[in-house]
């Protein structure tokens, strides 16, 4: 009999939506929305669906290692100790590092923050989170004095304009756009603005949109401002009553001349001023924003120019209104809470105020307390690759992969004299160079808080044992700091007891004096923490309720308690040489480094290799053809990567996804190719703004394996590795062909020189088709051509779970596509019911004129959503293939 199902939080994005996991006797665990959690109200999407096919334990790290070998957790931890003594010791503090991650609870993170700031006495803990969120909490700093998020989902519901500006919601937030996507239907008199160089699947719900030019955003802003006080759109009142700064910062807006705002951003005259005249005459407007905001040096910057927007208008902190920071990880908002990032003090304290570290050293009752911000992320890195930092713990995170110059920071692994990594899975291009493995607990058996992007504190409860000899992260680090010598700091014995001291802490001397206060649950006990319901911050401990808005009537966090108008000069975009800007960012199925979705065979079927999306004319510009092979490359690295023309995709400017790994693909760590240059105020750096050359991978063949068993190497120029339902698919290309093809088909399915094989030769045109078998089940398939490989991948993959006892089917497989009775799916477009683009297509032409209609002749679009732009893409152009 299944177990009842257990109330948990999505570990994927910033939304934090709840869910229902129930564990069932075969060992599968099945996965549901929660309906009572208020980020979803029961929806997922198809990350979110999926979680219960990355629970597995293949790949898992599973025991301590040291040196590569297994240890014991007390021979690990004490050497995890003894060598951080050792090198404080002979060095100081600040020669020892942690980096960590929005992947770690918050209880995690507090420990963690709490054992380097306040006894070991250095500031050099920093997080990922950096890479993406550190600009929005600088920009909140200069406008708020806090790190204060002023709004709530509910405002996406009860905007009469939502503006989303460099945030391509309908992938990586799904969750609230299909919120938003709801609610238009339900009010269509709602406008969305889509502001992105990209016209992406989040333009499906768009009424305008803004292809700006890279880093054109603050002058965007800084123009509309000029342009509401142009226009009399100005709250003068709520300007003089809550806010100083505003005199100088609307003297540097004073070109808003629109043939000056368009050089800037590269939007013609006409649409700014639809834009702009919709922004001033629309008082319910919510600005969200995203990584294209953040990720850039003059983030803080753009931050600061959405913000000065909205204070001018007083459209902040009322419903409907206001700017909207949403974060890309689980908990990058329970890591800012506790203080996770290296410039900031625990309860979201500031480390430079005297009485803050006062306050903090005094509550744990430390030895020492960090007087200085630490080296954030980018420096941090630098400095273990010079050698300063001599001893570095990383948690939950892959940096080898995710840091700016990724090549950079792998060699600076390389070299440091100590390395830890706490992680589930055993092999990342990170652990590679750990000296010190440590087996950490993942999602389902994880047991702790995580905060979402509407300031919503959530549970992430336990659903599975842990595994073998893993361990809670939190555990892990009260472990190493009382080894240390700090036993009396850290005497937790359950979670429950870290989020009671965390919510202690955020209340004294507190008063309404800094905007973070869950005082309430001071006193949680560990039954009431098992069933702590969702909700936002603040509650302080006088407080019957809390969470709601900020700043409606002022009550800014600042010395005077006004906000900030904080005068920003828009930023140089103009050209700076021929190369291509590259941008960086995320696709619909995948997270991060791949580390979870990669395991799932559904998640890998949407995008199952690295590509670069283009414009058809700049592809034909430098000879590129659509699905062939292409090479980006600077003075930093290169990859390569199969090409996708696109129309999507401006001029000028190339996209390619963060996710691959050496795990996954040969050579696609596209963060090689990123400069570490970052934003002045925020350390956060510039990952939409690589300068790269693109040229053709002239590869002398092509191919493509469904494989039942992972290779264990794969001696070709070009290769991408995705999971397969019943084993694996993929993609290979050569700049020389092998010496004997037969052998070469052996080694990559695993059955050896000698293994007989269905093969299929076609000296003429090059193709070669081959075959083995165990019993009637397929071991592997190769298909090789001159071009691009020809061959029905869903198809092709779907027959490593079929049988093949009769001679002639085997044939068929060497056909690569299934047979006149059998329709070829094409790609696959919805992963819920996978199905796939030539079936979406058919029921187009077939009469499916609507999305809703593609949903009731084939279940796509009617699970999580998330294909929905996708679907009416298709159906849309299919619709006018039939006029023609």
């Amino acid at each position: 009999m299944d177990t009842p199902a257990v109330r948990t939080t999505c570990p994927y994005c910033g939304v934090g939506c709840g869910v229902l996991a129930t564990p069932r006797d075969d060992g599968t665990v099945a996965i549901a929305g929660d309906p009572e959690h208020p980020a979803n109200f029961g929806r997922l999407c198809s990350k979110g669906s999926a979680l219960g096919e990355t629970v597995h334990l293949d790949g898992r790290l599973l025991e301590p290692q040291i040196g590569g070998k297994a240890a014991s957790w007390d021979e690990a931890l004490d050497l995890v100790a003894s060598r951080f003594n050792a090198v404080i010791r002979e060095h100081g503090p600040d020669s020892v590092a942690f980096y960590v991650s929005g992947q770690l609870l918050t209880e995690d993170y507090y420990v963690a923050n709490k054992l380097m700031k306040g006894f070991i006495g250095s500031a050099n803990i920093d997080t990922n989170s950096r890479l993406c969120m550190s600009s929005s909490v600088a920009g909140h700093m200069r406008a708020f004095g806090s790190d204060t998020v002023p709004g709530t989902y509910e405002d996406l519901e009860l905007a009469d304009l939502i503006v989303l500006t460099g945030s391509n919601l309908a992938w990586c937030h799904p969750v609230l756009y299909q919120r938003i996507a709801a609610a238009k239907v339900r009010r269509p008199q709602m406008r969305v603005v889509l502001i992105d160089p990209r016209r992406t699947m989040t333009a499906d719900i768009a009424d305008m949109h803004l292809p700006i030019r890279a880093d054109g955003d603050t002058a965007l802003f800084v123009g509309l401002l000029g342009f509401l006080a142009k226009e009399g759109a100005l709250d003068h009142a709520y300007i003089e009553r809550h806010t100083t700064g505003f005199a100088a910062a609307l003297g540097l807006a004073s070109f808003c001349d629109l043939d000056v705002i368009s050089q800037h951003t590269g939007i013609a005259p006409d649409q700014l001023l639809a834009f702009f005249t919709l922004f001033a005459r629309t008082e319910r407007c919510v600005t969200v924003y995203s990584q294209g905001v953040n990720q850039s040096a003059s983030g803080t910057d753009k931050v600061n120019a959405i913000i000065n927007c909205h204070l001018a208008t007083g459209r902040i902190g009322r419903p409907g209104m206001g700017p909207f920071s949403v974060t890309g990880q689980p908990n990058a908002m329970g890591g800012r809470e506790v203080g996770g990032l290296a410039n900031m003090l625990a309860s979201h304290m500031q480390i430079e105020n005297a009485g803050h570290r006062r306050l903090v050293q005094d509550f744990w009752a430390s030895p020492a307390i960090a007087a200085r911000p630490g080296l954030k992320a980018v420096d941090l890195f630098k400095a273990v690759g010079d050698g300063r930092i001599k001893a570095l713990w990383i948690m939950a995170t892959n940096p080898a992969d995710s840091m700016p110059e990724a090549d950079h920071v792998a060699k600076a692994l390389k070299a440091c004299p100590f390395v830890v990594v706490s992680d589930i899975n055993a092999e990342t291009d990170t652990t590679a160079y750990a000296h010190v493995l440590l087996p950490a607990a993942g999602w389902g058996e994880k047991d702790g808080t995580v905060t979402n992007s509407e300031r919503r504190i959530s549970r992430q409860r336990p659903f599975l044992p842990l595994p073998d000899k893993a361990k809670p992260d939190w555990w892990i680090i009260t472990e190493v700091a009382r080894r240390m010598g700090f036993a009396a700091a850290f005497t937790y014995q359950n979670p429950a007891q870290i989020f009671a001291e965390h919510a202690a802490l955020s209340g004294v001397e507190n008063k309404g004096s800094r905007d973070f206060d869950i005082a309430a649950h001071a006193g949680i006990s560990a039954r009431a923490y098992d069933n702590l319901a969702p909700f936002q911050w603040p509650q302080s401990q006088h407080a019957a309720t809390g969470g709601g808005r900020f700043f409606a009537d002022g009550g800014f966090f600042t010395p005077d308690r006004r906000a900030r108008f904080v005068a920003v000069p828009p930023a140089d975009t103009g050209v700076i040489d021929q190369r291509f800007t590259l941008n960086t960012g995320r696709v619909r199925d995948h997270w991060h480094t791949m580390t979870r979705t990669g395991k799932s065979a559904r998640l890998s079927a949407h995008f199952a290799e690295p590509f670069v999306e283009m414009h058809p004319l700049d592809a034909a510009g430098r000879g590129i053809a659509d699905a062939s092979l292409v090479r980006l490359n600077n003075d930093y690295g290169d990859i390569v990567v199969r090409a996708l023309l696109t129309d999507r995709q401006a001029r000028g400017s190339v996209f390619v996804p963060m996710h691959w790994t050496n795990q996954f693909a040969r050579s696609a760590r596209v963060d090689t190719l990123v400069t570490s240059r970052t934003d002045p105020v925020s350390g956060q750096p510039a990952l939409k703004m690589a300068r790269v050359d693109v040229q053709p991978f002239e590869a002398l063949w092509y191919g493509f394996a469904v494989l039942r068993n992972k290779p264990r190497a794969i001696a070709t120029d070009y290769w991408a590795l995705a999971k397969a339902h019943g084993g694996y698919r993929i993609e290979l290309a050569g700049l020389r062909e092998p010496d004997n093809w037969a052998v070469f088909a052996g080694e990559l399915f695993g059955c050896g020189d000698d293994a007989p094989l269905l093969r299929y030769h076609d000296a003429r045109n090059g193709q070669q088709r081959m075959a083995a078998f165990s019993g009637d089940a397929l071991t592997g398939a190769l298909y090789i051509a001159r071009q691009p490989v020809a061959v029905s991948r869903s198809w092709a993959s779907e027959q490593l779970s079929q049988r093949f006892p009769a001679v002639q089917n085997r044939f068929q497989l060497l056909a690569g596509r299934p047979g006149g009775d059998m329709p070829d799916k094409g790609a696959i477009v919805c992963s819920c019911f996978s199905v796939g683009r030539n079936e979406i297509a058919s029921a187009a032409r077939g009469g499916c004129r609507t999305v809703a209609a593609i949903g009731e002749a084939l279940q796509a679009g009617t699970n999580c959503g998330s294909c929905r732009a996708e679907i009416r893409g298709i159906v849309d152009a299919n619709r006018l293939q039939a006029a023609e």
